[in-house]
C-alpha cells in the first residue's frame, strides 16, 4: 500500500505548546512578582521560582554539592510535565480535529537546612515545607489567574482547571542534611489538536524558551505578540 500522507509531518502538537506555555507563564510570571516585591519594599527572594521541563528528579539541585567557591541555591524549584491525554470523542471530528483533555503535573519543591535561632533549634523539615508552601501559592495563583483562563492560547486552549493538588516526599534515600518537602498540582487542559493535513493556528512561534542543556532548568523566553485572554 502506497503512503498517503502527501506533506512532511513537520510541527509540534498541541500538547507540547501547552507544556511549554506553562513553563513559559510561570518563569515571566515570577520575574514580573520579584520586580513588583521590589518596588513595594519587599524581598523579591521570597516570589522567585527556578522552572523545568520533564525533568524526573530536580530535587537534586539541592542535595547535590553546591559549585565550587559557590553556595548552593534554594530557590524552590518548579517542574512541568506532561502526565496524560484522553481524545474527546462527542466533541471530536476524527478528521481534521480532536478535543483533547490532558493532565499535567506541576511539581513544586521547597528545602530547608536545620539552624540555631534566638528561640530554639528550627528543623530542616519545617523549613523545607514552609518554602515548599510559599511556592506552591505563588504557582496556584499564578496558573489560575483569570488572565491565564485559556493560557494565552485562546481558540485553541479551551480551558484550564486545577484537579488536585497533593504533598510528598522526593525518594531522596537516606536522611541528608537538606531536607526536601514537594506538592503537585495536577493541571487539567482542554485543547484542539489538528491532524497532519490541517494547519490549525500557528502556535509554534508564541514564544522561544531558552533552557539548560545540562539542567533543563528555562533561563529566558522570547516573547511575541500575541491577543490578550481578558
Amino acid at each position: 500500500m502506497p503512503a498517503l500522507i502527501a506533506s512532511l509531518i513537520d510541527k509540534f502538537d498541541t500538547v507540547e505548546l501547552v507544556r511549554e506555555k506553562l513553563a513559559e507563564i510561570l518563569f515571566d510570571e515570577q520575574k514580573s512578582q520579584q520586580e513588583k516585591a521590589t518596588e513595594a519594599d519587599k524581598d523579591p527572594v521570597d516570589w522567585a521560582l527556578r522552572v523545568f521541563l520533564e525533568r524526573s528528579n530536580p530535587w537534586e539541585e539541592f542535595t547535590d554539592p553546591p559549585p565550587q567557591d559557590s553556595q548552593r541555591d534554594f530557590t524552590p524549584l518548579v517542574n512541568i510535565s506532561w502526565d496524560n491525554s484522553n481524545d474527546d470523542e462527542k466533541a471530536s471530528d476524527p478528521v481534521e480535529r480532536q478535543r483533547v483533555h490532558a493532565v499535567f503535573n506541576i511539581d513544586v519543591y521547597g528545602a530547608g537546612v536545620g539552624r540555631d535561632t534566638s528561640e530554639g533549634h528550627q528543623p530542616g523539615d519545617e523549613l523545607a515545607v514552609l518554602e515548599r508552601d510559599r511556592a506552591l501559592r505563588l504557582v496556584r495563583n499564578i496558573i489560575m489567574a483569570g488572565h491565564y483562563t485559556y493560557l494565552g492560547m485562546r481558540g485553541v486552549v479551551t480551558g484550564r482547571w486545577r484537579v488536585s493538588t497533593e504533598s510528598f516526599e522526593p525518594p531522596i534515600g537516606e536522611a541528608p542534611k537538606v531536607r526536601v518537602r514537594a506538592a503537585r498540582i495536577a493541571l487539567r487542559v482542554s485543547f484542539n489538536e489538528f491532524s497532519p493535513q490541517v494547519e490549525g493556528v500557528p502556535l509554534e512561534l508564541i514564544a522561544v524558551i531558552g533552557k539548560s542543556s545540562e539542567t533543563g532548568e528555562v533561563l529566558f523566553t522570547a516573547q511575541y505578540p500575541q491577543e490578550s485572554d481578558s
